[in-house]
């Protein structure tokens, strides 16, 4: 008797914990005899294309694979069943909905539950996939932390835990030379990142995108600690911050199927601001993909593995339609669209907000 198939694919940008969510999806499937794990690469392209990139997951495909940052399914953030690129004679893109398609393959491949990991672009294809009739569960994937209706997306600690190495790191070299050193850090529009390392690093400045910064309080900041005899001064930065009254530092992209804007440079922009209106040299690092890459934390290891257990559990209980929830200290689900609904920004008067004010860090505002 043919056995029935969870198809497990991860799309969007790449994160820590990817591949301890795959491991634990497929270890938690073995224990049901009557159930096995396929894996499409590269998000549901490895479905649409033809010949059809899918692999058959065991055991011994995901031994060890939790300690390994990336995932072993790849990702992507382009393409897509309802935005799928076709090249045009004139060598132009036009994009076309394949649904139908999708729907007829997952047919012919026998798949009984799609288990799809991803962020908030992930979640909301999910949504629409489950509206035309896909069996599908969620699961939260974001070093953004920026998903509703979860506390927490596995990949974030790790962020933040870089990040915050990156702010030590850079209070030495800064003490050393009496300089100013800007720090950007991911956050297209939260900015969970970069308030929670400069928190924890000690930063003077922290910049996010929920918070317009005021140019003038942020070299007022500056000096102030400058002439007060300390001689040097962090600045974290989101890549989504924006002055008042401004828009996020951001270019369009040439890739085919590629939606969003390409954010970054943001740190740069900061210091053609500022450089007059400062009394100290500057100098701007960019952490960009070292926050995504590398192995995950050990908490990020362990509530991947508990989302991953919890997503074949759903499956079992044809629980479809939603995704996996970590609600502490208890890991739950939750409606997809009940998690798209609303976007995770920082909240003004969020305990975060409060602490970073109560330790003298300047928000620009």
């Amino acid at each position: 008797m043919a056995k029935k198939r969870i198809l497990v694919m991860t799309g969007g940008g790449d994160c820590p914990g990817l591949n301890a969510v795959i491991r634990a999806i497929v270890r938690r499937t073995e224990q049901e005899e009557d159930w096995e794990v396929i894996g499409s690469i590269e998000a549901f392209n490895g479905l649409l294309r033809d010949p059809m990139e899918v692999v058959l997951l065991d055991s011994k495909t995901v031994s060890g694979i939790h300690i390994r940052g990336g995932t072993i399914l790849k990702t992507t953030n382009k393409g897509g069943p309802f935005h799928w690129p076709v090249k045009n004679a004139d060598g132009s893109f036009s994009y076309i909905d394949r649904c139908d398609d999708l729907i007829a393959r997952l047919e012919k491949l026998g798949i009984n539950a799609v288990v799809s990991i991803g962020g908030e672009g992930s979640m909301d294809i999910a949504q629409r996939l489950f509206e035309k009739g896909i069996p599908i569960i969620g699961v939260p994937k974001t070093i953004d932390n920026d998903l509703s209706s979860t506390d927490l997306t596995f990949g974030y600690q790790t962020s933040v835990q870089i990040a915050t190495e990156a702010v030590d790191r850079l209070i030495t070299t800064a003490a050393s030379h009496n300089r100013l050193m800007i720090l950007e850090v991911m956050g297209r529009d939260a900015g969970w990142i970069g308030l929670s390392a400069a928190i924890a690093g000690g930063a003077h400045v922290a910049l996010i995108p929920e918070i317009p910064y005021d140019i003038d309080k942020v070299a007022a900041e500056i000096n102030d600690r400058v002439e007060n005899g300390r001689g040097f001064a962090i600045v974290v930065i989101s890549e989504g911050a924006k002055p008042v009254g401004g828009i996020a530092t951001s270019r369009d992209s040439n890739q085919p199927g590629y939606q969003n804007k390409i954010l970054g440079g943001v740190g740069h922009r900061l210091l053609e601001e500022i450089q007059d209106k400062v009394d100290v040299e500057a100098r701007v690092m960019i952490l960009g993909h070292l926050q995504r890459g590398g192995s995950p934390i050990a908490y990020d290891r362990v509530l991947a593995t508990q989302f991953g257990v919890k997503a074949v559990e759903l499956v079992l209980e044809s629980k479809f339609g939603h995704m996996v929830s970590y609600r502490h200290p208890n890991v739950v689900s939750v409606p997809i669209a009940s998690a798209i609904e609303e976007y995770n920004y920082v909240k003004l008067d969020s305990a975060l907000v409060h602490t970073a004010r109560g330790v003298g860090i300047s928000l620009g505002d």
